[in-house]
Formats: structure tokens, C-alpha cells, sequence
């Protein structure tokens, strides 16, 4: 089972890495890394007798659920904006600011 959420693990990672500029893929990777923390809690959670783990599941599930909301209402206000959810023009916009 630990190979299946180290492969979960490196899908994100890789999907962070890769794809830089379309920002609904990026908070889907976050979400598969979040997933593969989770199971990795829970299996070890079981495996240990210990219900700490799984309250930590809990608590990043919470987490998880508030970073999607809030990150689907940036975009959803960004669209509405720009036009375009790609990642250029916020970087752009970040790069002359500074």
C-alpha cells in the first residue's frame, strides 16, 4: 500500500513540476499530495493501533477543503477579471510590482 501512495506522492509532485501554467492542474497535484499524506496516516495509523493519525487525517482533510475553496474563489474572481486562469499574466503582474 506504501508504493501505491509513493506513486499517488510523485503523480502530484510531478504534476506541480511540470505543469507551471495552468493553475487548476497545480491545485489538483497539491490535492493528490495531499491524498497520499493522508492514506499514508491512516495506514500507519492502523497499522500502529494509534488514533492519532487519524485525527491528523481529519485535520488535513479540513485544511484541504478550506485551500480548495478558497483557491477555486481566487481563480473564479481572477476569470472574471482577465478572461484566462493561465499563470503568465499573474506572474507577470507580480514581476512589475516588485
Amino acid at each position: 500500500m506504501l508504493v501505491i501512495t509513493s506513486i499517488i506522492f510523485f503523480i502530484g509532485l510531478c504534476g506541480i513540476v511540470l505543469n507551471r501554467k495552468n493553475i487548476l492542474n497545480i491545485i489538483m497535484s497539491i490535492e493528490l499530495l495531499l491524498l497520499s499524506v493522508n492514506l499514508n496516516f491512516a495506514i500507519f495509523s492502523i497499522y500502529l493501533d494509534d488514533i492519532v493519525g487519524q485525527i491528523f487525517v481529519i485535520f488535513i482533510l479540513t485544511i484541504a477543503a478550506a485551500e480548495s475553496a478558497i483557491g477555486l474563489a481566487i481563480i473564479t474572481v481572477f476569470y472574471r477579471l482577465k478572461g484566462s486562469i493561465e499563470l503568465e499574466p499573474i506572474k507577470r503582474g507580480l514581476a512589475n510590482k516588485i
